[in-house]
Parts: structure tokens; C-alpha cells; sequence
């Protein structure tokens, strides 16, 4: 796969970079869950749900928030203020916007090869959760 420049990532719409993101996430909050151990796959599948929900997500944003960069924090910015998405109704709105900020940051570093700085992000979040169960 093809690694974008910077640039190149930017001109992606925040949709688009949200849309990429959220297998990004889904795939760290997966490997996550295998490495803690073995388990059936429907309690990993459990587990793996409370992680991909709006409410977490939007939760997770606010605890790596102030470790982004310029570039990060205009990606965030952007995702969580686009249009044309549609919240369902089991989610809050303010919620949903933010998860589609962190979607479309994840989807922004997976596209540039920065694979170190999600998994840096992500281990934030992941050990906070752990602290907290």
C-alpha cells in the first residue's frame, strides 16, 4: 500500500479520513485485546464494542487531545466539525462529532506510515482504560 504524503493525506475529506480511521481503530483496539490474552471471540467481540462506540471515542479524544500536534489537531478539528454526517439516534450528537474527529486523526496517521505516533495515542488511551477497570 501506497504511503501519502502529508499533503497528499490532507486533501482527503474529513469523512474520508474518518471513514479509513475507523477500521484504523478498530484493528488497535482488536490487536490491543489479543495481546491482554486469549478469550472467546464474543467476549472479545464485547470488548472490542465498548471501545468502538461514539461515547468512548469521544472520551479517548479528550485524554490525548493536548499531546497533538498543529497538523493533528487541525485533522481532529476538521473531522469533528464536518458536515453532511448523519448521528444516530442512540448516540449524543456532541459525542458522535468528536469520534469522527479521532476517526479521521487515526485515518490521517495510517495514511502517512505514521504508525508509531497512533500506536503512541493509542497506548495512552488503552492504559487509562486499564487503570480504570
Amino acid at each position: 500500500m501506497k504511503i501519502l504524503t502529508k499533503e497528499e493525506a490532507k486533501g482527503y475529506s474529513p469523512t474520508a479520513l474518518a471513514f479509513y480511521g475507523d477500521c484504523a481503530w478498530e484493528s488497535l483496539v482488536r490487536r490491543a485485546l489479543l495481546e491482554k490474552g486469549n478469550a472467546p471471540s464474543k467476549k472479545l467481540h464485547f470488548q472490542s464494542v465498548e471501545m468502538v462506540r461514539a461515547s468512548f471515542q469521544s472520551k479517548a479524544a479528550g485524554l490525548i487531545e493536548n499531546m497533538f500536534s498543529q497538523d493533528e489537531a487541525d485533522i481532529f478539528r476538521r473531522g469533528r466539525n464536518a458536515t453532511g454526517i448523519s448521528v444516530p439516534k442512540s448516540s449524543n450528537p456532541k459525542d458522535y462529532h468528536c469520534a469522527t474527529g479521532l476517526e479521521a486523526l487515526f485515518g490521517y496517521l495510517f495514511l502517512i506510515g505514521e504508525y508509531e505516533r497512533a500506536n503512541e495515542l493509542f497506548e495512552v488511551i488503552w492504559n487509562e482504560k486499564q487503570r480504570n477497570e
